[in-house]
């Protein structure tokens, strides 16, 4: 399951509340803060990108953003710290440019994305993100839309096997698919215990390669209920407006779809596509709007995967605002993973 943060550790920032963001050294190499600069946290979670940027950048400014009410509290904690430079919007980060515009910018000198969901959300049982802990099967980041429960109770058969190939790369997709409609006759799945005791019973174990045999079909519904993938698309392009010449995009990945999406994205916007072994390159009508900060992904160490598992598959990607006009939006869009 993406996670991003990790548990109590000495040093963690203090607006953190034990948590600590993966990678956090990397992430602040690569997003430079500068005194006096304006910065987006897209995704907060328990803050410790934005207090870490602010700490780094006296003067600096963080505009956070997060779709969970329980942000809220943790930012006004921050934002008195730090003399009330932070500002926390709740909204989903696709929203990235309105909330840009409402807050009166024409340009920021950074943005980063963290994705995935955040230890806190994963602790906690009545969020129901977690396959470890009894809880509600809601998964939802926020508090609207359509439960984790309401899909597997609903789709049908088909649509179930797809979100667990496509969002999961589930293998097992379709025979998981049909025991859990064969289930729902019975009684509504409403437990995330429920659900992975069934997914272990279909797999024939609980452990696969080390992971919970359920960890790949909580990936998938969560990011379904939440349209990670979709939020990921049209945050990037967002991004690409609302930096200024020079501004930096740092994207912290913790799975291949998520990671592939932003590969593409900015190998195409450094007009660096190469191909694949399916799809040609394609010659570009626009200028590079972004050159690249780190010639790859930036991956933890040792030594951090060592003290937060849940670190072993982060990988840091970023790029530099150049001065060429943003691309179109829907450009590139079919080599995107998406359940249409």
């Amino acid at each position: 399951m993406a996670t991003r943060g990790t548990h109590p550790a000495e040093g963690a920032p203090r607006g953190t509340v034990g948590h600590i963001p993966v990678l956090l050294p990397s992430t602040l190499n690569a997003l430079a803060p500068r005194p006096q600069a304006t910065y987006i946290d897209a995704t907060f979670g328990a803050g410790g990108h934005s207090e870490a940027i602010l700490a780094a950048a006296p003067g600096a400014r963080v505009l956070a953003i997060d779709r969970d009410p329980a942000a809220t509290a943790l930012a006004e904690a921050i934002a008195a710290r730090h003399g009330g430079r932070l500002q926390l919007a709740l909204s989903r980060f696709s929203a990235l440019e309105a909330i840009v515009a409402r807050a009166g910018l024409t340009g920021v000198d950074g943005v980063l994305l963290d994705l995935g969901v955040s230890s806190m959300q994963l602790d906690a049982p009545e969020r129901g993100f977690s396959f470890l802990r009894d809880g509600p099967l809601d998964m939802r980041m926020s508090a609207h839309g359509p439960t984790a429960a309401d899909v597997v109770n609903t789709a049908t058969e088909g649509r179930i096997a797809e979100i667990l190939l496509r969002l999961g790369e589930e293998r097992r997709a379709r025979a998981i698919a049909r025991r859990i409609v064969a289930e729902r006759v019975r009684r509504p799945l409403a437990r995330t215990l429920e659900l992975a005791n069934l997914v272990a019973r279909v797999l024939g174990r609980e452990k696969i390669a080390g992971r919970h045999a359920a960890t790949r079909t909580f990936q998938a519904l969560r990011m379904y209920v939440n349209d990670e993938l979709g939020e990921l698309r049209s945050t990037l392009s967002a991004a690409e407006r609302v930096l200024a010449p020079g501004g930096r995009l740092v994207v912290i990945t913790f799975h291949s779809l998520e990671d592939r999406i932003v590969k593409h994205f900015l190998r195409r916007r450094a007009a660096e596509d190469h191909g694949s072994r399916h799809l040609p390159p394609r010659p570009s009508r626009y200028r590079p709007s972004f050159t690249f900060v780190n010639p790859g992904p930036v991956s933890p160490q040792p030594q951090e995967i060592a003290a937060n598992p849940r670190a072993r598959s982060a990988k840091l990607r970023a790029a530099e605002r150049t001065d060429a006009p943003a691309w179109p939006e829907d450009d590139h869009a079919d080599e995107w993973p998406h359940l249409g």
